[in-house]
């Protein structure tokens, strides 16, 4: 994570952005009234998505056990069909 202050952020404010969007670089932001993160719209979505999916009754362990289990012991692969 980028950490700059406001200040600088104004001077090169088209570059972040560019590059937290191109690149997923969250910036922190700092000021004297307190700090800010910017994040692309992208892990915006991501952490909602996130936090709806960890808020259904059960889920959570059902996407812990998918990802604890193999591929080989969920389908074969006669089964894909390309």
């Amino acid at each position: 994570m980028t950490t700059t202050t406001v200040t600088n952020f104004r001077k090169n404010v088209y570059s972040m952005v560019e590059n937290t969007i191109r690149f997923n670089e969250p910036v922190h932001i700092t000021t004297k009234e307190g700090n800010v993160v910017m994040i692309s719209e992208e892990d915006y979505l991501g952490l909602l998505e996130t936090l709806h999916l960890t808020s259904v009754p059960g889920m959570k362990e059902k996407l812990v056990d998918g990802l604890n289990t193999s591929l080989s012991d969920t389908i074969s692969e006669e089964e894909v069909l390309w």
